[in-house]
């Protein structure tokens, strides 16, 4: 997911989709230590996508304060 396609995202729609993001990253985990990964690329991907929203959020909550 892009920068531009999280900003269009709102709040609440943006929180709720970093718990959903949160829980797939943690099953992908579980899945890749017991069976390996075609592409473990895509833990980087997840980890790098949650980071992107949880900016966006931090920097929505600091602009409305």
């Amino acid at each position: 997911m892009k920068i531009a396609e999280v900003r269009e995202l709102s709040t609440k729609e943006l929180t709720e989709r970093i718990e959903a993001e949160i829980a797939s990253l943690n099953q992908k985990k579980i899945s890749h230590s017991v069976s390996p990964m075609d592409n473990p690329a895509q833990l980087k991907q997840l980890r790098r996508t949650i980071a992107r929203m949880k900016t966006e959020l931090r920097q929505r909550e600091l602009n409305n304060k």
